[in-house]
């Protein structure tokens, strides 16, 4: 009896274990705007209008909040030009670049996900 009590804890162990790192990264990335925002800089560094004009729906503010968060968070660079009129430039810092592989797996995911349901209301 001892050894299935040791088994349920084990496996509780680990399941908390294996959500809480998940949890994180989903704190750090969640909401309607980050991803938008990370996929926008991934094709190359922005100005905040850039960025504007490319993710539709998003307002000024929310864009200057996302990409506060992004910046204390250590993936997003924001870069200051003293130039006339000063140019802010955004882009992905080396640790954020590391996200590349989980929005590849994303976007793939949401692309079959897409046909499957697409095809079930035909």
């Amino acid at each position: 009896m001892a050894k299935k009590t040791v088994e349920k804890q084990r496996t509780h162990d680990e399941c908390t274990k294996a959500i809480l790192p998940v949890r994180d990264a989903l704190d750090i990335l969640s909401g309607k705007w980050k991803l938008p925002i990370i996929i926008s800089l991934s094709f190359g560094n922005k100005r905040f209008s850039q960025m504007s004009r490319q993710i539709p729906g998003i307002t000024d503010k929310m864009l200057s909040k996302e990409l506060r968060d992004l910046e204390v968070n250590q993936l997003v660079k924001r870069t200051v030009y003293d130039s006339v009129p000063v140019v802010v430039e955004y882009e992905m810092t080396t640790y954020g670049k590391t996200l590349e592989k989980l929005i590849d797996e994303l976007q793939a995911w949401g692309m079959k996900h897409r046909k499957r349901i697409l095809k079930e209301s035909k």
